[in-house]
């Protein structure tokens, strides 16, 4: 098939593999079909008798599609998604079998599923658990080799009705925000809107590195990332990958991806070569946060897939490679009403946009009052390695505004508002060129939290966890800013609401205005501000998840049912957890790696090279050759000494009683070990003959295609 006709098929291929809007039309009885719509938009549930039709109707046309399984497909809090497949198969009386597929089916399972994490929720013997069916994301067909099975967005929770997964959280957060939202909307003489809805962007970052020399690498298999390498002769520094052409086998690669998410109704847009040698990103476009949240899921799990199959690993996570840049997600998030309106599209006269100002408002409260919460909400071992350095934002959150708003919100805080900042052109002394016209905010690469035009930009979050989380946080934040602003505006009295909404406005403009940054964030000038100012610098995951422990931060979402108050606890357990056995895995690898390849090859070649200078020493010219010998002898004394320490570190961890205390061993004692021993390996692979050196090197995997 060649490219025009391949250009030609899109349309016709895009979401074929969705039971979508289309389908449903087409298969559905009119009144179920506006039942189902009803629903969705109400946020109610399905009668069963209508569910009963719409299963059958998913049935046949998954049957059409080549499909023999279904299986509700859900979000465990292990940050990947979890799947049980059952057969459309019933036995009859004759010892034949139909296919059968019924609404209680569809609408809810029973997949056990007791080994998850569930931060002390679920005893083993409570091994029952339900997963229901989240009507409000597409249930689709995914073909994985010869087997083709009906998906089932679903969510998760215990025999209790306790949450076990991330995604009732957030629909839990969606239905918060969006009720409060609505309360602001109808005190600001808004009647039209019906639903306010979260809208979410996830540009997602990731590495592919040739099948065959990570399959040598055990730190890449276990971990994730390289716990030893020495760098390659050439790195960034050139910036030459950036934006740069793409390699031909990479362009093939990405082109089956995007087949396979558009099959999916994944809008997979953008794509390009990122800063690191071979880093790469793709970026769909906008839709609302739990289906987006449901894509993203699809496009990790498609890139790893495909991947495969082109004889490349594609590797999430956040630093696979010391001295390049590290992989992050970025959370484009704003907020729309079914009418159509963002309420975070300024205009052109932002200073008068009043409905515009509360929301933005409301954002800047809630993710200052609850920064914390926003941090720990990314915070996770891998993460560690990438906020703070160059490529990333800062630990500190932080608000970037531009020049505009920023302006606006000084005026507002002196009391009046009176004009916008305008839009200027940028002149490119070019006689063919036209002017550009400026936009009145930059996207600001230092800043964790960015207003980029009708929307924030969180760039905190990590490429390879879910983005439910820092949804969850943002939305709750924002909902509890909105709750009070509501009840301002809905409390009984004589002075005029607007009076009153803009008395409000000056308080937090006052307030809050400590969060709004527009400079640079990596400059140790900027710490020493955000300290004065009061912003906390959470710069580890311990110190972030310690920080959830707030009476404050668990009112906020008991407060919004988000969270119950067994719930929210086990977040905390279960995140230091993950933290905890991340970082023992890495130095259970690292003894591994050291132990039975690095040393043993070490040892060989210094013996070769003692016998090497013996010889050399006839003939009166060992020098060099000694200076190696004694290179490695020093590196196989040190790698000893480094080993014990680690040793030593991870028995302290183990031995440390509670998941808190052992979070913090690991932090502080295991991570310095294993830099430690970094240290020594990498100095001795750099003096190493590349022949002799048992591990593929950074030169052949970050540029051997």
């Amino acid at each position: 098939m060649d490219t025009c006709d391949k250009s030609r098929l899109v349309p016709s291929l895009f979401g074929s593999w969705v039971f979508n809007d289309t389908v449903m039309r087409e298969r559905l009885p009119k009144n179920v079909y506006r039942a189902l719509q009803d629903a969705i938009r109400d946020g109610r549930p399905l009668d069963s008798g209508l569910a009963d039709i719409l299963a059958s109707a998913m049935k046949d046309w998954a049957i059409e599609k080549g499909a023999t399984h279904y299986c509700h497909w859900f979000q465990p809090m292990t940050g990947v998604t979890a799947e049980k497949h059952d057969a459309f198969i019933s036995p009859t009386p004759q010892g034949t079998v139909i296919m059968e597929f019924s609404g209680r089916e569809l609408s809810q399972g029973e997949p056990d599923a007791s080994s998850f994490p569930s931060g002390g929720l679920r005893a083993t013997f409570e091994a029952r658990g339900y997963t229901a069916w989240d009507c409000t994301s597409p249930v689709f067909i995914k073909k994985d080799g010869a087997n083709t099975t009906l998906f089932i967005p679903s969510f998760f929770c215990s025999y209790h009705g306790q949450a076990l997964d991330k995604k009732t959280p957030l629909l839990r957060s969606m239905e918060a925000l969006n009720r409060q939202a609505l309360r602001v909307l109808r005190a600001l003489g808004n009647e039209q809107a019906r639903r306010v809805s979260v809208t979410l962007g996830a540009e997602q970052e990731y590495f592919l590195i040739d099948r065959r020399l990570a399959a040598r690498r055990p730190d890449l298999l276990f971990c994730g990332r390289t716990l030893f390498g020495a760098p390659a002769p050439k790195g960034q520094e050139m910036d030459d990958h950036y934006f740069g052409s793409l390699h031909e086998r990479v362009a093939s690669y990405m082109s089956e991806v995007n087949q396979q998410l558009w099959l999916l109704g994944v809008t997979a847009k953008t794509q390009h070569n990122e800063v690191a040698p071979s880093q790469y990103e793709i970026a769909p476009i906008f839709e609302v946060v739990n289906v987006g949240v449901d894509h993203n899921q699809l496009v990790m799990e498609t890139l790893q897939k495909v991947a495969r199959r082109h004889d490349f690993i594609c590797l999430l996570h956040e630093k696979p490679f010391a001295g390049v840049n590290g992989s992050g997600k970025h959370n484009n998030w704003s907020m729309v009403t079914d009418d159509g309106v963002n309420l975070l599209a300024p205009g052109d006269t932002p200073h008068e946009n009043l409905q515009f100002l509360v929301f933005l408002f409301a954002v800047l409260r809630g993710v200052d009052r609850y920064a914390d919460m926003l941090r720990a909400s990314v915070a996770h071992a891998g993460n560690d390695h990438r906020l703070g350095a160059n490529e990333a934002p800062p630990a500190i959150i932080s608000v970037f505004l531009g020049e505009q708003l920023t302006e606006i919100i000084e005026q507002i805080e002196k009391g009046h508002t009176r004009s916008s900042k305008a839009c200027s052109s940028l002149q490119l002394g070019v006689s063919t060129l036209p002017p550009l016209p400026k936009d009145s905010t930059d996207r600001n690469r230092t800043s964790p939290f960015a207003f980029t035009g009708n929307k924030f930009e969180f760039r905190m979050p990590g490429s390879s966890q879910s983005l439910s989380g820092p949804n969850v946080v943002l939305n709750t934040a924002v909902a509890e800013s909105l709750r009070e602003i509501a009840d301002e505006l809905e409390r009984p009295g004589t002075q005029d609401r607007n009076v009153r909404l803009q008395k409000l406005l000056r308080e937090y403009a006052r307030e809050h205005r400590r969060v709004i940054f527009n400079g640079d964030g990596y400059t140790a000038a900027w710490k020493a501000e955000a300290a004065r100012r009061g912003l906390p610098n959470l710069a580890s995951t311990m110190e972030a998840l310690e920080a959830m422990a707030t009476p404050k931060n668990q009112a906020l979402f008991e407060r919004h049912g988000v969270f119950s108050a067994t719930e929210y606890p086990s977040r905390q357990e279960i995140m230091v957890e993950s933290y905890a056995k991340s970082v023992l895995i890495e130095g259970k690898t690292a003894l591994h790696m050291v132990r039975r390849q690095i040393l043993p090859a070490v040892m060989a070649a210094a013996g070769e090279q003692a016998r090497t200078v013996s010889a050399l020493e006839a003939y009166g010219v060992p020098g060099p050759a000694r200076e190696l010998l004694q290179a490695m002898t020093a590196g196989i004394e040190a790698m000893g000494k480094a080993l014990e320490g680690l040793e030593a570190a991870m028995a302290k961890a183990r031995a440390a009683e509670g998941s808190v205390e052992r979070g913090r061993r690991c932090r502080d004692d295991i991570r310095p070990a294993l830099v430690a021993l970094r240290e020594v390996v990498d100095a001795l692979e750099a003096r190493m003959p590349s022949g002799q050196w048992p591990l593929p090197t950074y030169a052949e995997m970050l540029y051997e295609l």
